[in-house]
């Protein structure tokens, strides 16, 4: 029996000193470990970190159908979209800057109508006010300057009404000194239409949004790169189209003016 106990010996002592060996790998892993979690964390982007929050905000608060659907910011370096450059809402200098926008706009509308009323005091009464036709409103995504179709065409036209251009140029000089995104929505009501030029309501609020946009661009001086076309047709409606008093009211091209923590919806050439 002694005998085997010290064939034994050298085989016991062989596998503690293996156990030693093992204890002392995991430890060195785990250490590693360590220092590389703690590595990334001093790396954290503190933009692109804002950027993720505010898309998880705008899903989980009903403003965005799901975060596959809109064009959020990508964590990886690329052109994939913005990233914000600020908190989730608007700054005190890009509020000062629309409340300024929205100053300027009031002032020519009412310097324009100050003007028709010299020009013909007797028709003040009978002709439509530009306060009627532009209307100015704040929303979560930006400023919106609403004008009524009447205003900038004809009827079931794409072509610029006379007058259209001063009026647009006027508005996006607006609109010029400011970084912010601009995108110009056309919508029309329910009623169909089908011609050459227009199969339907989808391409006729398209090409008055693109005209608008043509006109932001060559006689506003808008950088292109800041603006952008959506056309809606009749799916947009601001009331329903029950006569044709609503009709008329959603007939209409916007002009949004979109807050800066959206611009990471906005595809960007800027890496």
């Amino acid at each position: 029996m002694a005998r085997r106990r010290k064939k034994k010996e050298p085989e016991e002592k062989e596998a503690g000193m293996e156990r030693w060996l093992l204890t002392y790998s995991d430890l060195i892993t785990l250490l590693m470990a360590f220092f590389i979690l703690m590595y990334a964390m001093s790396q954290v982007d503190a933009q692109k970190y804002s950027a993720v929050a505010n898309s998880l905000s705008l899903v989980l608060t009903g403003q965005a159908m799901s975060v596959l659907e809109t064009q959020g910011p990508s964590l990886a370096e690329g052109i994939s979209g913005q990233q914000v450059k600020e908190g989730p809402g608007p700054s005190a200098q890009e509020q000062g800057q629309l409340d300024e926008v929205r100053k300027q706009i009031a002032e020519f509308i009412k310097a324009e109508e100050a003007q028709a009323q010299a020009q013909s005091p007797g028709a003040a009464g009978t002709t439509t006010k530009l306060s009627d036709s532009i209307v100015i409103m704040e929303q979560e995504r930006g400023l919106v300057i609403s004008f009524k179709d009447t205003l900038l065409f004809a009827s079931g036209s794409d072509e610029l009404a006379p007058g259209a251009n001063g009026i647009i140029t006027k508005v996006g000089s607006a609109l010029k000194g400011i970084p912010n995104y601009i995108r110009v929505e056309g919508h029309t009501d329910n009623l169909p239409i089908h011609t050459g030029k227009f199969p339907s309501n989808w391409e006729l609020s398209a090409l008055r949004a693109t005209n608008v946009v043509r006109v932001l661009q060559t006689g506003a001086g808008i950088p292109p790169n800041r603006l952008s076309v959506s056309g809606y047709g009749e799916y947009r409606p601001l009331v329903e189209n029950s006569d044709n008093l609503s009709r008329s009211m959603n007939r209409r091209v916007d002009i949004v003016i979109l807050k800066k923590k959206y611009d990471y919806f906005e595809p960007s050439s800027t890496p």
